[in-house]
């Protein structure tokens, strides 16, 4: 479908807002609430679990670099499958990767409702911290970078950029300190002798989600100066930044606390580990280890809910733009130029799942609809490949067709340990997609796009 004017949005956001889209939006409360849940299945091994899904991940992030520096547009995924694939499949892409980051939003805004009462009683117990007051602060967190959103494309990525690089500097305290504590021996027994190498499995499916949010960096192309080259930049840096502050923070704690401590903590396994080998020095009284962790966690759920924002409304504009959702959500504000009502509409699902959808469900189908997406945006490369040869690449995956081929089977590998109920939930949700898409695009079912399906 042919843009209109107020339908291409400015290039406000340069390479290092880009990636910090993606680093905040990977370096969520995953790694601190993972770690010692991967720690309890593998072992010490969790280092290399976690070293392990960033080869996975890489996979498919070189395939999402090629398709961005061949397809400049806004909404990522969406926007590729939309050129590799019929109207039905990429109605499917657009619908599941809205709902994915919506949700995600979900997770963040609790996750930082929660860590923000732990930050704030580390100070002043006088903090009410009821369901009904954590659930409050976790919409006033929403609300508040709604807000920011809609009103301005470079106030948001400015945040997300200043906020992301507090937390990597908190994160950074956490290494210095502890790089010198950890005790090697810790890692000589590599798995537990019960299962052995085997149980790295379905401790990468629990911490896969810790990886994903590099996709993110594609959702804003149009918006980044430059995009062909800076997108696949930003995509390569954010992961490339991410996976060696993992590996630095989880390998830390397994060599500080060691591996069965570890997985004993749980989710407060990194703070427990940040108390044993930082300096009891006090800050305005509580524990630096306490008050880091705390302030950490603080800092990178925020940023994950900025950069969710951000992605799910570009994926609603994108659908908007192309008439596979209502055609207003593709419309960018007359004044501020931010795509206001796709920014509100994602919203108002970021509430909903907030307010009332289980928080264990939300986060297995954002799983799961992940790996199910990653999988099609391998496959979009391979039938680009194929379908549009002459398609100029700026960047190409190397060793090509072997990345995107184990991209895919080794998501849907992934994907198999995610719960039945979750694939039930899943086909149900998108019954609810096509049900929507049958009554927003009837003529769709006599024939493909007026424009020309690839």
């Amino acid at each position: 479908m042919a843009q209109t004017g107020n339908r291409s949005p400015a290039a406000k956001l340069g390479l290092l807002d880009a990636t910090m889209v993606g680093i905040g939006a990977m370096i969520g409360a995953g790694i601190f609430v993972l770690t010692g849940l991967a720690a309890e299945t593998a072992g010490a091994g969790a280092v290399v679990v976690f070293a392990l899904n960033g080869g996975v991940t890489t996979l498919t992030a070189l395939s999402y670099a090629e398709l961005a520096s061949a397809i400049p547009k806004s909404g990522g995924g969406y926007a590729y499958v939309y050129e590799a694939f019929s109207d039905p499949v990429s109605f499917v892409m657009g619908w599941t990767r809205w709902f994915t980051y919506a949700s995600a939003g979900a997770l963040y805004a609790l996750g930082f409702a929660s860590n923000f009462i732990e930050l704030v009683h580390l100070y002043w117990a006088g903090l009410p911290a009821s369901p009904a007051w954590e659930l409050g602060y976790a919409l006033g967190a929403v609300g508040t970078f709604v807000a920011l959103n809609a009103l301005s494309t470079e106030a948001s990525g400015g945040a997300e950029t200043i906020v992301t690089l507090v937390k990597i500097a908190i994160l950074g305290v956490f290494i210095a300190f502890g790089i010198g504590a950890v005790n090697a021996g810790e890692f000589e027994l590599l798995f537990p002798a019960e299962g052995g190498v085997w149980t790295a499995l379905p401790a990468m499916g629990l911490t896969f989600i810790a990886f994903q949010g590099y996709d993110l960096v594609a959702t804003v192309t149009e918006e980044v100066e430059n995009p062909r080259q800076n997108i696949p930049r930003a995509i390569f840096l954010s992961l490339f930044v991410t996976v060696v502050i993992y590996l630095l923070v989880v390998g830390i704690a397994v060599g500080t606390l060691g591996p069965e401590r570890l997985g004993a903590a749980g989710e407060t396994a990194v703070a427990e580990a940040a108390a044993g080998f930082m300096p009891d020095i006090g800050l305005f009284g509580a524990s630096l280890g306490a008050a880091l962790i705390a302030f950490g966690a603080v800092f990178s759920t925020i940023s994950a809910l900025n950069a969710v924002i951000i992605g799910s409304s570009r994926v609603a504009f994108s659908m908007g733009r192309e008439d596979q959702l209502p055609g207003r959500l593709g419309d960018l504000h007359p004044r501020y130029g931010t795509p206001f009502v796709a920014i509100l509409s994602s919203a108002a699902v970021m509430l909903v799942a907030t307010a009332f959808a289980p928080v264990q469900v939300v986060g297995n189908l954002a799983s799961l609809f992940s790996l199910i997406g990653f999988i099609v945006v391998n496959l979009a490369v391979i039938k680009l490949r194929r379908d549009q040869p002459g398609l100029a690449r700026p960047f190409e995956v190397p060793l090509y067709p072997v990345p995107p081929i184990l991209g895919c089977v080794l998501n849907l590998a992934l994907a198999l340990y995610i719960p039945l109920q979750t694939w039930i939930i899943a086909g149900a949700w998108l019954a609810v997609g096509g049900m929507v898409y049958l009554a927003l695009n009837p003529a769709m079912l006599r024939g493909s796009r007026a424009s020309g399906s690839p």
